[in-house]
């Protein structure tokens, strides 16, 4: 060891001396040629200096590595392990209502329609142009949306239907999808039906006793009819289903747009042909059990106005606001909001879901019937109402052009009728557009007399659509009602168009049917706007939700220029339950035959961590499809239980105090 240490030594002690020794042998060129060769062999003297593209490929092998680590322990853990991992937090997660009404000896007695609602069912391609070749039979709507991003344009082409005639384009063909796939997800990981579905195949239910009644939800209800022969084909599978299931009553479960979409369905199931189904008026008595209405917006909602009026809703006025000009004109040079507009124009579908029942439901100029109401969004999520001040909104103002306006009495304020203004004048630069919309053959004229009227409610809202788009309301006119009946008994309502306005139609005549309004409270739900003219731009949609407009700790119901009551953040509890609460309660005019009513409540419980997905005690407007204490009611029924079984009304809301405020005659 001590001879290895000794040469060791006598190396290093050599190695400086042959440097100086190499050095001094070289002559000044030969130094430079020696100190280029070593630049050449380390062409990067300083090793640490990452290049920028350098960085950016490490930075993403090292997600793409932990992705695929992620995916592989995903799919090599056990079944069992997310499960265990979440009572380990939480504590033992209770059984799903299936299992749990299984062990109870329940089991599937009568057969169960499903009728989606507005845009959670899927759409495929059955004919198109040639931009998209390659997609026959493949989903333009629902799954996982990539024609959307790859081709936009030619997507938005062939979701748009014919602004005349509402029904297909010429060389386009888009159809629903058939069977429970339809809509049980509406993207991979976002359930609709499907949870709903698993928990009553727990107790015996299977494809034959269950069909999903899917629908082409942008046409208008009675085209649907026309031109996929859709109402036909429900009439047909429930008279299949009862008759194949030993004579039991079907349970129909309608969500969102899919309650006004049935509640036509009923009325034309009745009427004599070619208009109707002629089926007769004891159809319902002898196929029907009970309709089961979940989130239903029987008098339609305020958000579609503001869809209608600037495309917009809170969430999209709160991200033109965070970004201004990204949708408007996004980096691909399209007009992304005049495109959504001009397209979505075309859905008839939409006008069913304006607000009906005009000032005498909805609250006039300076009253509304929730006028006070908990609208703080942590009193109504933690249910902490009872001793809480409530706050005075007129939400009868629907559309207000600027805070002061929404919020001054109705005297001091002067307006200008705009019903016989002139238009005129384009917009500028309207040449420019990507997209031409109903707004630029307004123009500025137009525009100006719309802002100066100030302030819209239900029953002058009619009048501003038909100023500012006059194609979609000439449509809509045609396929939809909005009034209350002054008497039913006359000729005219047997028209199709009022067979989806609850004001304007009668229940089936079948006293032994039940019908429930199923739906959540305690969110905060858009109820009324503050709007803006926008600046005149290139190409722009004139009017805009004012997000700068803030109630503050003073009234906390207006945020980001929309005023919010309790409901279930798409739904209001005065849409959702007015019918059942007062209208339809007993023997009226609208129920003749007094069909049992049922209001179910539930209140809204966001998930108490992110293992518990979307919660089983939500109330949103597509979540609470996964609640169990829904789903159980749910299933009690489909088994045999009547709603007094259930324990009849199960109400959190001031629904009852609201309808005695709504002057109706019954």
């Amino acid at each position: 060891m001590s001879f290895l240490r000794r040469r060791k030594g006598k190396a290093e002690n050599l190695e400086p001396d042959h440097e100086s020794e190499t050095e001094k042998e070289h002559e000044p060129g030969e130094e430079k040629k020696t100190t280029t060769r070593r630049r050449r062999r380390n062409p990067n003297p300083n090793p640490n200096r990452w290049s920028c593209v350098a960085n950016c490929c490490w930075l993403i092998g090292v997600i793409c590595s932990i992705w695929w680590f992620l995916l592989f322990l995903l799919n090599a853990m056990p079944a069992s392990f997310p499960q265990y991992v979440t009572e380990a937090i939480t504590g033992p997660v209770s059984d799903p209502p299936g299992v749990k009404l299984r062990k109870e000896g329940l089991t599937a007695k009568h057969p169960v329609v499903f009728v989606p609602g507005i845009v959670t069912g899927g759409l495929e391609l059955w004919e198109g142009h040639s931009c998209a070749d390659g997609l026959f039979r493949k989903r333009l709507w629902g799954g996982t949306f990539g024609e959307l991003y790859k081709r936009p344009l030619c997507w938005v082409e062939h979701m748009s239907l014919d602004n005349e005639t509402g029904l297909d384009p010429a060389g386009i063909r888009v159809r629903p999808v058939s069977g429970l796939v339809a809509a049980d997800y509406f993207a991979p990981g976002y359930f609709v039906w499907a949870v709903l579905i698993a928990n009553l195949a727990r107790i015996g239910y299977e494809e034959k006793t269950m069909y999903m009644a899917s629908y082409d939800w942008r046409l208008s209800f009675q085209n649907t009819e026309v031109r996929d022969q859709t109402l036909s084909r429900i009439k047909s599978n429930i008279e299949l289903m009862v008759a194949t299931n030993g004579g039991n009553k079907v349970v129909v479960l309608p969500h969102s747009m899919g309650v006004l979409y049935f509640l036509h369905f009923m009325k034309w199931v009745e009427a004599p042909a070619p208009m109707g189904g002629g089926g007769g008026s004891d159809w319902c008595a002898k196929h029907i059990k009970a309709v089961m209405n979940i989130g239903g917006p029987f008098l339609g909602v305020p958000k579609a106005v503001a869809g209608l009026f600037s495309i917009e809703a809170k969430d999209i006025a709160v991200a033109r606001a965070f970004a201004p000009g990204v949708l408007d004109k996004d980096v691909f040079g399209l007009q992304t909001l005049q495109h959504m507009m001009r397209m979505t124009r075309t859905w008839d579908s939409t006008m069913s879901m304006i607000p009906k029942g005009g000032d005498t439901i909805w609250g006039g100029l300076d009253w509304s019937p929730e006028e006070y109401c908990h609208c703080d969004a942590k009193k109504l999520k933690n249910n902490d109402t009872k001793d809480a001040e409530p706050y005075g909104v007129n939400y009868g103002r629907i559309i207000s052009f600027g805070k002061d306006v929404a919020e001054t009495h109705s005297s001091k304020i002067e307006r200008i009728d705009f019903r016989d203004a002139v238009k005129g004048n384009l917009l500028a630069n309207a040449t420019h557009c990507d997209v031409w919309t109903e707004y630029h053959d307004m123009g500025v004229g137009g525009v100006k007399a719309v802002s100066d009227y100030k302030i819209y409610t239900a029953g002058s809202i009619l009048d501003l659509l038909h100023f500012v788009a006059p194609k979609l309301m000439a449509r809509g006119d045609a396929h939809f009602s909005y009034g209350i009946a002054d008497n039913l008994d006359d000729p005219k309502y047997e028209h199709y168009k009022y067979w989806s306005n609850p004001l304007e139609t009668r229940l089936p005549n079948a006293p032994d049917m039940e019908i429930y309004s199923m739906y959540g409270v305690g969110i905060p739900t858009e109820r009324a706007y503050v709007y803006k003219l926008t600046p005149t731009a290139e190409c722009y949609i004139p009017f805009q939700i004012d997000t700068s407009a803030e109630g503050g700790s003073d009234n906390p119901c207006l945020k980001g220029g929309v005023y919010s009551a309790d409901g279930d953040e798409t739904v209001p509890v005065l849409s959702a339950g007015f019918m059942c609460a007062k209208a339809w309660r007993g023997k009226t005019r609208f129920n003749p035959s007094g069909i049992r009513t049922y209001l179910r409540e539930y209140d809204h419980a966001p998930p108490a961590n992110l293992l518990e997905g979307r919660g089983t005690q939500s109330g949103a407007h597509v979540d609470i499809m996964g609640n169990f204490a829904l789903i159980e009611d749910v299933l009690r029924v489909a088994a045999g239980a009547t709603g007094d079984e259930l324990g009849g009304d199960k109400v959190h809301s001031d629904i009852f105090k609201w309808s005695e405020r709504i002057n109706i005659d019954l």
